[in-house]
């Protein structure tokens, strides 16, 4: 649910002699919405919904939390009603099966549904609820706002920290196989390693992915891209071994 403040804004925009796409763009708020709002600006008291409880399964809900943060999004319905979409990409039809199944277990008997893109797929959910299960929801990027885990969302994260792991890097990670060479008997031989990146452009959630991983015990160092520390690092071997047990490569 969008506050006035957050609508009084996006119409002020309109009112400047801005267009509805440009409006969007910058606010992150869906032209429908926009122009819904031109017609009625306040909230309708009936279209404020109930809490909906606790996610159904905190394991599921702390998969999930990690999906939306890398690359999940909610947008609002013009008659009420959210969806929430996280992208997949093709490539990784196992990928696409658990975010779908992690949907279902956090809200039972919501509906699920794929929408093809240019090599992704938006998995689909509509719920009233969407916004009070990810407070993180707001108009523009996550990486222009401050991202801060609510208390509650806290503890499912600390109590089930490998999901959380998983879902971040299953959305902004890999795991790949780097190489160097080595001086071995005097030749110079081709050496293999694993190792695991987590790049996302947030201060706040990168520093949510590095807080679990250290609590988890695994090592891990920044690797900047031209002078920007946008991504994480894990190649210590203990700590690949870690993430190979309870993560994975996406598939």
């Amino acid at each position: 649910m969008y506050d006035v403040s957050t609508r009084k804004r996006a119409i002020a925009l309109v009112a400047q002699g801005r267009s509805l796409n440009s409006v969007s763009r910058e606010t992150g708020i869906s032209r429908s919405t926009i122009r819904s709002w031109q017609h009625r600006l306040n909230p309708s008291p009936r279209m404020t919904p109930p809490d909906p409880g606790p996610p159904a399964d905190r394991s599921a809900y702390s998969y999930l939390l990690g999906l939306y943060l890398g690359d999940g999004c909610i947008s609002a319905h013009p008659r009420g009603g959210y969806y929430l979409r996280i992208a997949c990409a093709d490539a990784w039809p196992g990928l696409i099966q658990e975010c779908r199944e992690a949907i279902t277990r956090v809200r039972p008997g919501v509906g699920v549904h794929l929408a093809k893109k240019q090599g992704c797929v938006m998995v689909t959910s509509y719920s009233r609820h969407w916004p009070l299960l990810f407070p993180q929801h707001g108009p523009g990027r996550k990486h222009e706002r401050e991202i801060a885990l609510e208390p509650w969302q806290q503890e499912i994260a600390d109590a089930h920290p490998w999901e959380f792991i998983k879902g971040l890097i299953h959305s902004d990670g890999c795991r790949i196989t780097n190489w160097t060479t080595r001086m071995i008997s005097g030749e110079r031989k081709r050496y293999e390693y694993p190792r695991y990146f987590f790049t996302n452009v947030s201060d706040d959630i990168r520093r949510l992915f590095t807080d679990t991983l250290d609590r988890l015990g695994v090592e891990w160092t920044y690797c900047a891209r031209n002078g920007t520390p946008f991504n994480i690092s894990v190649a210590r071997k203990a700590s690949v071994a870690l993430l190979d047990a309870h993560v994975g490569a996406k598939h």
